[in-house]
C-alpha cells in the first residue's frame, strides 16, 4: 500500500502542476501562438469543468473498480496524451482540447488517495492524511513556478511539456504495477447505494456550498491570475512572476499541512474552516483596495490567500465524515466535484468579468481591483451558508 500511495502522490504532484501551470507560461504562449488571457482563462476552466465532470463517473469506478486501475488509465491515456498535444499546440483549439484531456486525466488521482485513506487508515487521522496529500503534492505548485520558468527558458515551452507528456505516462505505469486496491465491500460489490442516497443527508448541503468556493479564490490566482496582474500592473515577466508564485506555492503547502491536523487540535472542523476562510475573503479585500500598492504587501497578501485558503482537506473530512462507508467513493467524488467545478466556474466566471470591467473603461489596475473583490464576495457568501452546517471533530 505505501508503494501505491508514493506514486499516486508523485501523480498528485502532477496534478497540481498541471492546474497552476499556465499563468508561468502565459508570456510564451501570447508571443508565440497569440493565446492571451482570455484563451488562458477558458483553457484553464476547462481543465477544471473537466476534472470536476469526471467526478461522478471516478466515484463509481473507485466503489466498484477500485483505485489501481481507475487512476492509472486515466492518468495514463488523458493526462500524457493532453501534454503532447499541448506541445504541439498551433492555436487556442488544440489547448483547449489538451486541458480538457489533462482535466481527466489528473481527475481521479486525489480520490483514489481519499478513498484508500478513509477505507484503511482511522477516520480521525483522515484530515491529517488528506492535508499531508495535498501538502505533497503541491509540490507541484512549487515545480509550476521558478523551475517551469527556467525550463521554458532554457529549452522552450514545447519541448518541455513533450518532456512532461512522458513523465507523466511513466507515474501513470507505475500506478498501475504498486498501487493495491482495498478489500471490497459487500455492499459495494452488490451495488447498493446511489448518488441520491448522498444528496439526502442534510448535513451536506451546508458543507457542499463551502466546498464550491473555498478552494476557487486562490486557485483562480494561482493558476491564472497572478501572472497577467503581475504582467499588467507591475510590468513583470516570466521570472518576475515565477518567484512570486513560488512564494504563493509554498504558502499554499503550509496552510495544507497546518489546516490538516487542527480538528484534533482544537477539537472541531467547522470553525476552523470558518476562521480560515473569512482570514482569506480579508486579504481579498485588501487586494482589491490596494490593486498597484507596494509589491512586498501585494505579495504578503497572494500568499496569505494561499495559506488560509488552503481548507480544502479538512472541508472534505468534514463531509466525508457524514458519508456511509459503502458509498466512500462516491462521497468523496461529490464533494470533490463542489471543490473542483467552484474553481472551474471561477475561471470561466473571473474571465468575464474581468472582460466586462475593461470594457466598462476601468484601467486594469481597477479592473483587477474588482476582479479580487469578486472573489471575496463569492468566498463570503459560502462562508454564511457554511455557518449554519453541523460540526463533527472525528
Amino acid at each position: 500500500m505505501k508503494a501505491g500511495l508514493f506514486f499516486l502522490v508523485l501523480a498528485y504532484v502532477l496534478s497540481q502542476f498541471y492546474r497552476a501551470f499556465l499563468a508561468v507560461m502565459a508570456p510564451a504562449l501570447l508571443r508565440d501562438i497569440g493565446a492571451g488571457a482570455d484563451v488562458l482563462s477558458a483553457a484553464s476552466g476547462l481543465w477544471f469543468i473537466a476534472f470536476a465532470a469526471m467526478q461522478i463517473p471516478v466515484g463509481w469506478a473507485l466503489d466498484t473498480v477500485g483505485p489501481r486501475r481507475t487512476a492509472a488509465a486515466l492518468l495514463g491515456i488523458g493526462g500524457a496524451g493532453g501534454a503532447l498535444i499541448f506541445a504541439l499546440a498551433q492555436g487556442p483549439g488544440a489547448i483547449y482540447l489538451a486541458m480538457v484531456l489533462i482535466g481527466i486525466g489528473c481527475s481521479p488521482v486525489l480520490m483514489a488517495s481519499y478513498y484508500i485513506f478513509a477505507r484503511v487508515y482511522s477516520p480521525a487521522v483522515f484530515g491529517t492524511l488528506a492535508g499531508a496529500m495535498i501538502g505533497i503534492g503541491s509540490l507541484g505548485n512549487l515545480a509550476g513556478s521558478v523551475p517551469l520558468a527556467m525550463a521554458v527558458e532554457g529549452f522552450g515551452w514545447r519541448e518541455t511539456l513533450a518532456g512532461l507528456a512522458a513523465i507523466t505516462l511513466t507515474v501513470a505505469l507505475a500506478v498501475a504495477m504498486f498501487t493495491k486496491d482495498p478489500d471490497r465491500l459487500e455492499s459495494t460489490a452488490t451495488g447498493r447505494g446511489s448518488l441520491l442516497d448522498l444528496l439526502k443527508i442534510p448535513a451536506l448541503w451546508f458543507i457542499l456550498p463551502m466546498m464550491l468556493v473555498n478552494y476557487a479564490p486562490a486557485a483562480a490566482l494561482r493558476g491564472l491570475w497572478v501572472g497577467p496582474y503581475l504582467g499588467d500592473v507591475y510590468g513583470y515577466d516570466a521570472s518576475g512572476i515565477g518567484r512570486i508564485t513560488l512564494v504563493m506555492g509554498v504558502a499554499m503547502i503550509i496552510g495544507n499541512f497546518a489546516y490538516g491536523p487542527l480538528d484534533r487540535v482544537f477539537g472541531t472542523r467547522k470553525w476552523v474552516v470558518l476562521i480560515g476562510n473569512l482570514i482569506a475573503v480579508a486579504c481579498l479585500i485588501g487586494m482589491w483596495a490596494f490593486p498597484a500598492g507596494n509589491i512586498l504587501n501585494t505579495t504578503l497578501l497572494i500568499a496569505a490567500v494561499g495559506l488560509f485558503g488552503a481548507s480544502f482537506p479538512l472541508i472534505m473530512a468534514h463531509g466525508r465524515s457524514f458519508v456511509p462507508p459503502h458509498l466512500t467513493g462516491r462521497g468523496v467524488t461529490l464533494l470533490n466535484l463542489f471543490g473542483i467545478g467552484g474553481v472551474g466556474l471561477m475561471q470561466f466566471f473571473s474571465g468575464g468579468l474581468y472582460a466586462r470591467f475593461i470594457a466598462g473603461g476601468n484601467s486594469p489596475t481597477e479592473a483587477y481591483g474588482l476582479l479580487f473583490l469578486g472573489l471575496a464576495l463569492v468566498l463570503l457568501a459560502g462562508c454564511a451558508i457554511y455557518l449554519f452546517s453541523s460540526d463533527r471533530a472525528v
